[in-house]
Formats: C-alpha cells, sequence, structure tokens
C-alpha cells in the first residue's frame, strides 16, 4: 500500500523524521507533499519549497530512497480544488499521514484512512521558526539543520 505525508515542513526537522519513519513503517511506499510549495517565502514560510526538497532529502538513508518520492503541493482557496489539485498530482495511496484537523476531515469525508505522528521536536522547532524575525536568522536556521543533518543520516532513518 502506498501512503502520503504531507506537511509545510517548514523546516524539515527530527519531529518530521520520526513521522516518515513511521510512515514507512506502515506502507510499502510514501508520496510525500511539500503543502504551500507555491507560497512566497515570508515569516510563516520562510523556506521555498526547493529548499525543503533538498532538507527532505539531505536527510535520508540511501536505503529508503527508493521507497519514497516528493511532490510540490500548492495551496488553494478552495478545499475541493485543493484535494483534486492533489489527485492530479499524487499516485493513488490508501493512507494519509497528517497532524492537520483540516485535511484529516477533508480526506475522511472521502473515505480515506490516516494516522497521526506527534513528536516533541516538532513543537520545538515550530516555536524557533515561529520567532524567527529576519534573514539571518533563516540562514541560521539552514546551517543548523545542515550540522543536524549528519546526525540524521547516520541514525534516525536507518530502517531496519
Amino acid at each position: 500500500m502506498n501512503g502520503l505525508l504531507i506537511g509545510r515542513f517548514q523546516p524539515f526537522h527530527h519531529g518530521h523524521i520520526e513521522a516518515l519513519r513511521f510512515a514507512l513503517s506502515q506502507v510499502d511506499n510514501l508520496w510525500i507533499g511539500i503543502g504551500s510549495s507555491n507560497k512566497p517565502t515570508e515569516k510563516n514560510n520562510p523556506f521555498t519549497a526547493d529548499e525543503r526538497k533538498e532538507m527532505i532529502l539531505s536527510s535520508i538513508d540511501n536505503s529508503i530512497s527508493s521507497r519514497i518520492q516528493i511532490y510540490y503541493i500548492p495551496d488553494f482557496e478552495n478545499h475541493k480544488k485543493w484535494m483534486e489539485n492533489i489527485d492530479s498530482i499524487v499516485p493513488d495511496f490508501g493512507v494519509i499521514f497528517t497532524n492537520d484537523e483540516l485535511t484529516q476531515s477533508l480526506y475522511s469525508k472521502r473515505g480515506k484512512k490516516f494516522l497521526q505522528y506527534h513528536s516533541e521536536n516538532e513543537k520545538l522547532f515550530q516555536v524557533l521558526i515561529l520567532e524567527k524575525k529576519s534573514s539571518a536568522i533563516k540562514i541560521g536556521m539552514i546551517l543548523y539543520l545542515k550540522e543536524q543533518k549528519l546526525c540524521c543520516k547516520k541514525s534516525v532513518l536507518k530502517i531496519d
């Protein structure tokens, strides 16, 4: 079975890695949807879709890269159009992994199964990003994430 893990990944952090690991334990293949891919960089979206994709790819172990594909998911003001757009971009999937209540509700109405995964790391990084005030902090966060990448690659995302 295929699954979809959808999120903004602003930034992609250890909590997301744990969610990715959990999702991969439940499905054969995982489609990763980078949400808000059409949004310009701003306080709530400090990283571009390409930067977020690079964070994900640089954080995963080569042994699982064949089991994932990454898709850009732009935002729409209309929920129906948003879901139709996902259907046109992402291959079929049987389960969606999301902590977003709106996404859960929309997919539940379509009969899709969803699973949640929560992590303390996710809350920590959300607080750091919300406190971001300038591009200098964005650069610092990118450098921090690059330092953390080695740790993630070596120990966090190896699937047994």
